[in-house]
């Protein structure tokens, strides 16, 4: 197990992203913390949104342009539904995706595998408004 620093910037956005459904940028997360009075620079931000991604205690996926959405953990390995419009995200988990994705790597003698599945599309809210 990795040691990690328990800083106050750190409890700050851990709590920050504990409080929030959707995905965030670190702009977004930045920009809350200030409104509450938390000193963490941007880089700081940055830094600890990193580590918490790479030790898994936060979700991270990417937008078309390459830009980072963070996001807290609220159940082991899971898969996302994330709304394009609004950014409501549910987190769902289905072993017919697991079985299918070991099944592949098996065909093509792929071992140690991971993998990351995000479905992008429209919530019935966004959905109705765009097509009213």
């Amino acid at each position: 197990m990795s040691t990690r620093r328990d800083t106050a910037a750190r409890r700050a956005i851990a709590a920050e992203l504990a409080e929030q459904q959707n995905f965030r940028t670190a702009q977004e997360i930045h920009a809350d913390l200030k409104l509450k009075g938390a000193s963490a620079s941007l880089a700081t931000v940055y830094r600890n949104l990193a580590a918490m991604a790479g030790t898994g205690d936060i979700d991270v996926v990417l937008k078309a342009d390459g830009e980072a959405l963070y996001r807290h953990c609220s159940q082991p390995h899971h898969h996302h539904l994330i709304c394009r419009s609004c950014g409501k995200t549910i987190e769902v988990r289905s072993h017919h995706i697991e079985n299918w994705l070991e099944e592949q790597a098996a065909e093509h003698n792929f071992y140690d595998t991971d993998h990351r599945v995000e479905m992008i599309g429209l919530c019935q809210i966004c959905h109705e408004t765009h097509s009213s």
